[in-house]
């Protein structure tokens, strides 16, 4: 009987049910897209460092994990160093800069000899590795996404390039230019952002950690193992903060509608209040009746901001195919859940108000 009472209600206003419902499914859609975005693009980069084969990452002491944001660079005699330690078989550097021109990219300036000694080389889709100072290989996404062929030119940092190479995602970046063009380029004239150390054994490891330590006491030293298990946002805190800033903002969203969808259906049922106070129903029945709907409203709107997720993922990544959204089982329960109780909790003042009205004033209410 209270289910049948509960459905009729929900559905007397349609369009109203669909506002709230849509409102709810924007709030559980954005607390998914936010966290699958960023933890999506922290993973998808973790893969492909881990995909370049080499044992550790040497940084400048002010690097950030997130690599886009590695720092002041340090000089690239630092790599010979490095190279005369016991137990290192090659090292790599590597100059990153941050892009924005047409999209959110990081450039990769490489030397072609020492890259490959450390990672084995490109797989080659077409194409062939980097000759000249002009030359740039991309990835196979980032050719999908900029619709880029061998010979095509590709401006970045205002600076014309040519495509000779395409080849398989997965290894380190999406772009690689010669390191002493980008060096030129961005004013970082024998500069490096990171160096790629690969050991003569994997046992070694920690040996050659320990020798890079004394050597470079104040730069971080990470096994590209490891590196996976940092790049999460909580060991990011400006990332975790926007993380935290939008959930604050899609449950606030959420639980306004519910208030407003809530408040308005008490003051248009205040008859129908009147009537049941009348035949006897108890505060408790009532508060009940209205949280029962909420609970329902909200159990909709939950189910469509699951399937809007993943149909702005789909959207999302056919114009971005770079990106990368993950979209986990548990931040579905999770979404979910913060949108029941902030519904509730938008739910409880009208149906407090409900229960408080006066049988006899909410008969006579026009």
């Amino acid at each position: 009987m209270m289910g049948h009472f509960v459905v009729r209600n929900l559905f007397h206003r349609p369009m109203r049910t669909a506002i709230g419902v849509l409102a709810i499914g924007f709030e559980v859609m954005l607390v998914i897209v936010i966290v699958g975005l960023t933890s999506g693009m922290l993973q998808e980069t973790a893969k492909r460092i881990e995909g370049i084969g080499a044992d550790l990452m040497v940084q400048a002491p002010s690097a950030q994990m997130f690599l886009m944001m590695s720092g002041s660079p340090m000089p690239i005699k630092i790599a010979d160093r490095l190279h005369e330690l016991k137990y290192v078989r090659s090292v790599a550097p590597a100059l990153l800069q941050f892009n924005t021109s047409g999209g959110v990219e990081t450039i990769w300036g490489i030397d072609p000899a020492t890259f490959h000694d450390v990672s084995n080389g490109f797989v080659f889709l077409a194409g062939h590795d980097l000759q000249g100072p002009d030359d740039v290989l991309i990835d196979d996404w980032q050719a999908k996404a900029k619709h880029l062929k061998i010979g095509d030119t590709y401006q970045l940092l205002n600076h014309p390039w040519q495509v000779v190479g395409i080849v398989e995602h997965g290894k380190a970046g999406r772009i690689f230019v010669p390191i002493s063009t980008l060096q030129d380029l961005v004013g970082a004239r024998e500069k490096a952002t990171l160096f790629l150390v690969k050991c003569t054994r994997p046992e070694h490891t920690d040996d050659v950690i320990s020798e890079i330590k004394q050597l470079l006491p104040t730069n971080p030293v990470r096994p590209v193992k490891e590196f996976m298990t940092l790049m999460t946002s909580t060991n990011i805190p400006a990332l975790e903060t926007f993380i935290h800033s939008m959930i604050a903002l899609a449950v606030s969203i959420g639980l306004l509608v519910i208030f407003l969808t809530l408040y308005t259906t008490v003051l248009e049922r205040t008859r129908d209040i009147g009537v049941l106070k009348s035949l006897g129903a108890s505060k408790v029945l009532i508060v009940r009746a209205l949280l029962s709907e909420t609970a329902l409203l909200c159990t909709l709107g939950i189910g469509a901001g699951v399937g809007l997720s993943y149909l702005f993922r789909a959207v999302f990544l056919r114009l971005f195919p770079t990106l990368s959204i993950l979209i986990t089982p548990g931040w579905i329960v999770r979404a979910g859940l913060i949108a029941m109780v902030g519904a509730m909790l938008g739910a409880s003042y009208p149906a407090w108000l409900a229960s408080r009205k006066d049988a006899v004033q909410a008969l006579s209410y026009d």
